[in-house]
């Protein structure tokens, strides 16, 4: 008997998950990262979150709505981009004001929950899981500030903490344990594609029963496995890329070193092999049609200089 196989999260997510007999999937992952019950309402709409013909593998998110009125991003990143973090602070700066009108007072503001699950690696770190919020601590004294007694009783929320926005970054490469916790459990699924009989994670036996690779109809499965070829592709040319340049710059930084001093040589063999791999990485991705926009997202780079190569 073949073994079941499972649809990737990322997949789920842009396709499957914004249906709301599906929730219980996304309201399990979160259950188990937040650390309580999470009951989604609905799925919010923005320009954050459309599907454009451009989104095929590199940004996938969906913007939920919980019991409590919070406001929850989750976005799945399968390739490097330079400016990430900038940009999921502009995405939920974005939710925050889509969601208060002109003239409302500002006790309306909703409070965002941003969760990033990352395929590539991000920052120096050896945890999987890191987790960020807004805290006031006294630069003197060290305390926590906190709300007076009148204000405890003008507004809902009582700390900082519970009305700025909050950070999650799954570095899902990171995990190399074997999955003891609920949250292990999703985590290694996120990686893998995997989800085991016995596990019990809030959400993956709903994802065992809706998730199934070959419960999809041929076109499905088609497009599915399409998207799973371009994601490796691109993964494959950015390693490659990489380790090109690195090999080029130190075989030139070494030739260089010898003629003209080590330490210069060193230096712009380094340069020259990463501006090279860098060429090379762009040409292989425009040939592979990766669009422009997307590839100046994970260089930096100007979007005339890329469409110029």
């Amino acid at each position: 008997m073949e073994k079941e196989r499972y649809i990737m999260f990322d997949w789920a997510m842009k396709r499957m998950l914004r249906d709301k007999a599906n929730f219980a999937v996304l309201e399990g992952l979160l259950t188990v990262l937040l650390g309580e019950k999470i009951t989604i309402l609905e799925i919010l709409e923005s320009e954050a979150n459309q599907l454009y013909e451009d989104d095929k593998f590199n940004r996938v998110d969906i913007k939920a709505k919980d019991s409590k009125g919070d406001i929850i991003i989750v976005e799945v990143q399968n390739t490097r981009e330079v400016y990430y973090l900038e940009r999921v602070l502009y995405g939920v700066a974005k939710a925050i004001t889509e969601h208060i009108s002109l003239g409302e007072s500002y006790g309306e503001v909703k409070k965002v929950i941003s969760v990033s699950i990352l395929y590539f690696d991000l920052g120096k770190g050896s945890d999987y899981l890191y987790h960020g919020q807004t805290i006031f601590t006294g630069v003197h004294t060290g305390d926590c500030l906190e709300l007076t007694t009148r204000q405890r009783e003008a507004i809902v929320r009582k700390l900082p903490q519970e009305i700025f926005p909050e950070y999650y970054l799954i570095r899902v490469n990171e995990f190399n344990s074997v999955a003891k916790t609920p949250l292990e459990e999703w985590i290694r699924y996120l990686k893998t594609g995997e989800i085991r009989p016995d596990d019990t994670a809030p959400g993956l036996p709903e994802a065992r029963n809706r998730l199934r690779y070959y419960d999809m109809d041929p076109i499905e499965r088609h497009n599915y496995d399409e998207h799973i070829n371009a994601v490796m592709i691109q993964n494959d040319v950015l390693s490659n890329a990489r380790l090109e340049g690195l090999i080029e710059g130190r075989a030139e930084g070494r030739a260089e070193g010898r003629a003209e001093g080590r330490a210069e040589g060193l230096a712009q063999g380094k340069a020259e092999g990463i501006a090279q791999g860098r060429n090379e990485l762009i040409a292989t991705m425009l040939k592979n049609g990766v669009p422009p926009a997307d590839i100046a997202r994970m260089t930096g780079l100007p979007i005339n200089e890329i469409t110029s190569k």
